[in-house]
C-alpha cells in the first residue's frame, strides 16, 4: 500500500465515488460500487425464531457432519438466522491464485452459513464456485437461496463476463432455478473503471465509457436468461458506512439514512419502482497497517463490529431491508493484494471460527 497520506486521499476518493455511484445506479443501471442482478426464483418462507448464546473469543464454530451424509451437521448454539442476506466467497476460488476452492470447504461453509441466514450473494462463477455452492446446497439439504454473481474485469473485451455468463448458464442447465434467487453482474466495476482511468467522476466521459461496456454485459445476461425463460431485474448498491468517515455507533443511522434518500427515494421516481436492496454493508475489525487503522471516525475493531451487529441488523430486518452483510469470513487473498483493512471484514477469522462477537437475538425475515 501508499503511505499513510495516499490512503487517506484513498479511502476519501472511494466514498465520494459510492455516494455519487448509488444515484446513477437507479438510472443506468451501472455505476460506482453497484452490481445490478436478474432475479431468476424467488422463494419466501417463515422462519423459526431462537435464541443466540455468546462464545470466547476464539472458540470454533466449524461444524461436524456424518461425512457419508452432510446433511446430517452439529450446530452451533451460538448461531442463528439473524441475517436477511450474507456476502460469501468460497476459500480460493479466484483464478489468479489457482482455483484451490474444494467442495468438501464449500459444503462445510453452507452448513454454517445456513445457521445464519437463508441468502448468501456470490460474486464471480470462475473456478467452478456457483456449480459447487449449489451442489453443497443440494447434499446439506439447508434452506438456501444464491445470488449468483460475475464479476466483470474493467478492460478484457468483455472475456471474463462471457466466461462467467457460460458457466453461470450451465449451472442453470444443471441444478435448475430451485436454490438460485438472481444473478448480479459488475460487482465494482464502474469502481475499478473510473479509479483505473484517473478519473473522479463517473459523471465524466470516461465514467460513460465504463457504464456502456457494463449495460451491455447486464443486457446480455438478460437475454441469455429470458432465452431461458427467467426475467425480472434486481437493483443492488454497496452501503459501507466505514468508507463515509461515520463512527461505529452511528454507522447503522448512516446506512438507512443514505439507503432511503439515494437509492430507494431517487428508484421511487422510476416508472417500474424496482425495489432496491443493500449489496454490501458492515464493519472491518481490523487493518494490516496503522494508516488504515481509523476511518476518521472510529478503529477498525471487534467493538465496532459488535455495535454494528447490535444497531443495524434487527433494525434493517424490521424495516423490511434487503440486505447482505459484508462478509461471511476474513480472506487472506485481499489482505495480500490490497492490504489495509480489505482482509478484515469477516463475520468469522478465515479459520472458520466466530470473531469476538455476539449474534443479536432477532430473526431475519
Amino acid at each position: 500500500m501508499a503511505a499513510a497520506l495516499e490512503d487517506e486521499k484513498r479511502k476519501k476518493r472511494k466514498s465520494k465515488l459510492i455516494i455519487i455511484g448509488a444515484i446513477i445506479a437507479v438510472i443506468v443501471l451501472a455505476a460506482v460500487g453497484t452490481a445490478v442482478g436478474v432475479i431468476v426464483s424467488k422463494n419466501n418462507s417463515n422462519s423459526s425464531s431462537s435464541s443466540s448464546k455468546s462464545t470466547k473469543n476464539g472458540s470454533s464454530t466449524a461444524t461436524t457432519s456424518d461425512p457419508n451424509n452432510p446433511s446430517k451437521f452439529t450446530k452451533d448454539p451460538a448461531l442463528h438466522q439473524a441475517f436477511y442476506g450474507m456476502a460469501y466467497t468460497p476459500e480460493g476460488a479466484l483464478m489468479e491464485f489457482g482455483c484451490s476452492n474444494t467442495l468438501e470447504n464449500t459444503i462445510r461453509d453452507i452448513q454454517l452459513l445456513s445457521q445464519l441466514t437463508k441468502r448468501v450473494r456470490l460474486y464471480g462463477a470462475d473456478c467452478n464456485q456457483t456449480a459447487q455452492v449449489l451442489e453443497a446446497i443440494v447434499q446439506t439439504k439447508v434452506e438456501m437461496e444464491v445470488f449468483v454473481g460475475i464479476y466483470n474485469m474493467a478492460s478484457d473485451d468483455h472475456e471474463a463476463y462471457q466466461r462467467q455468463r457460460d458457466l453461470i448458464k450451465d449451472a442453470i442447465e444443471t441444478y435448475g432455478t430451485k436454490h438460485i434467487a438472481g444473478v448480479t453482474v459488475g460487482n465494482e466495476f464502474m469502481l475499478n473503471w473510473v479509479t483505473g482511468h484517473d478519473e473522479k467522476d463517473p459523471n465524466s466521459a470516461i465514467g460513460k465509457e465504463g457504464s456502456a461496456i457494463l449495460l451491455a454485459d447486464i443486457q446480455d445476461m438478460r437475454k441469455t436468461l429470458d432465452d431461458m425463460s427467467l426475467d425480472k431485474h434486481i437493483p443492488l448498491s454497496n452501503v459501507h458506512a466505514w468508507f463515509a468517515n461515520t463512527t461505529a455507533e452511528g454507522a447503522a443511522d448512516w446506512v438507512f439514512e443514505f439507503f432511503d434518500g439515494q437509492n430507494v427515494a431517487p428508484a421511487a421516481l422510476l416508472p417500474n419502482k424496482p425495489h432496491m436492496y443493500i449489496a454490501e454493508t458492515g464493519w472491518p475489525t481490523k487493518s494490516s497497517d496503522a494508516g488504515n487503522a481509523h476511518n476518521g471516525g472510529s478503529p477498525a475493531s471487534e467493538e465496532g463490529l459488535q455495535s454494528f451487529l447490535d444497531t443495524f441488523l434487527c433494525q434493517a430486518n424490521d424495516k423490511g431491508v434487503g440486505y447482505f452483510f459484508f462478509e461471511m469470513f476474513d480472506e487472506e487473498w485481499k489482505d495480500i493484494k490490497f492490504g489495509g483493512v480489505e482482509g478484515w471484514w469477516g463475520l468469522f477469522n478465515k479459520d472458520r471460527t466466530l470473531k469476538n462477537v455476539k449474534i443479536p437475538t432477532c430473526t431475519a425475515p
